[in-house]
């Protein structure tokens, strides 16, 4: 029996990890949950899975919860807390479903305490991914991906030695405006960039998907799960969304996954590796598929893309001001006081006033993620 502790059980990720896991009971056993502040939903998590601990954001939400969750279950909050259900108790895997780089500190002590991740926070890999493989290699951890790209990926790698591969491609829906030109994007809603045409993510994920931002966090995050240079991490615009990644061999030949747009395949898969076993998705029919599209990627359309490369390959903290940068953007944007397209010129502009540096713990990450976040603000 697996035993699983979910951070960020109430977002899109948590809730299909929830799902896979009601679909097969017996395979699993739920030890922790935690949530930001969702505390009803919480509640009817922890009254359906029973973990041993759940915790949120602050006490006022986690005192309420008290009231409610079944009898032997702990109640942590705050980022104590957090740390603590990531590191403690039972759980072998630990889900990291937490959207931004808040779910950093817990990660890594769940990786310091021994316990294989299944990774769907990429923004921890791209602020400290450093620090995160390095650990995870001196305590025997896998990490393990939960994004259907890495996810793709490391299935066509299974039994190839790094020698062999070329390259990578990662695959882009294109997101909600694929088919407007950037003249076309002025004056967009916030309602309208929530209307992503495959997937069913979060807001801030969808937004990201939208500017491409995403996918240039998946190719950072490639670059250390795979230890791949980025001249070797390519990105496709493929609408369908079957081709979830695919690999190019140095004999030429390539090997891509598909799948239907479900992101229960990649978790479940992350949860029960090397094993596969049935899941609650629907068949993907080819021949129903009928045809399959790719299109180049442009980078004076999606300059979020451009950045996320250069911020890469610039290495140090460059990445971690990009993540920064980009999620105060974003949240700007979902509450009215920016435009769409404000979200890459704020990125650009306090990328602009870094210059890299060494980031050689978890400290001066945090400190160097705070500064571009102010500065994301101030714009």
């Amino acid at each position: 029996m697996k035993k699983l502790t979910i951070l960020g059980s109430t977002g899109s990720i948590g809730t299909q990890t929830l799902d896979v896991i009601a679909h097969e009971p017996e395979a699993y056993e739920v030890c922790g949950l935690s949530a930001g502040s969702n505390v009803k939903l919480l509640i009817e998590q922890a009254k359906r899975f029973r973990p041993k601990a759940v915790c949120l954001a602050d006490k006022t939400l986690a005192d309420e919860a008290k009231l409610h969750v079944p009898s032997g279950t702990k109640v942590l909050y705050g980022k104590e807390g957090l740390v603590e259900i990531a590191a403690g108790g039972d759980a072998d895997t630990v889900v990291t479903a937490i959207v931004g780089s808040r779910g950093l500190d817990a990660t890594m002590a769940a990786v310091d305490a021994g316990k294989h991740i299944a990774l769907a926070n990429k923004e921890t890999l791209v602020t400290a991914g450093h620090l995160v493989m390095d650990l995870a290699a001196r305590r025997g951890v896998r990490i393990l991906p939960v994004d259907s790209e890495h996810s793709a990926i490391f299935q066509c790698l299974n039994g190839e030695s790094a020698s062999a591969i070329k390259r990578i491609t990662l695959t882009a829906s294109g997101g909600t405006f694929r088919d407007r030109t950037r003249g076309e994007l002025a004056g967009v809603t916030v309602a309208d960039a929530l209307k992503h045409p495959n997937w069913s993510m979060g807001a801030k994920v969808t937004i990201d998907s939208a500017t491409m931002a995403n996918k240039g966090l998946e190719v950072i995050e490639a670059h250390w799960l795979f230890g791949l240079e980025y001249e070797r991490i390519g990105v496709l615009i493929h609408p369908e969304s079957l081709v979830h990644s695919f690999v190019e061999f140095v004999d030429n030949s390539i090997v891509a996954q598909l799948g239907q747009p479900d992101m229960r395949v990649p978790i479940q898969y992350a949860l029960t590796y090397p094993d596969r076993r049935p899941t609650p998705t629907k068949p993907l029919d080819l021949a129903k598929a009928s045809s399959l599209h790719f299109r180049e990627m442009d980078f004076e359309r999606y300059p979020c893309l451009r950045m996320a490369y250069e911020s890469g390959k610039a290495g140090r903290s460059a990445p971690t001001v990009y993540n920064a940068a980009n999620e105060i953007a974003v949240a700007r944007f979902l509450k009215g006081e920016i435009a769409f397209l404000d979200i890459e010129r704020v990125v650009e502009q306090v990328l602009e006033r870094h210059v890299p540096a060494e980031l050689p713990d978890v400290q001066a990450i945090l400190e160097t993620d705070a500064w571009a976040r102010k500065e994301a603000e101030a714009i």
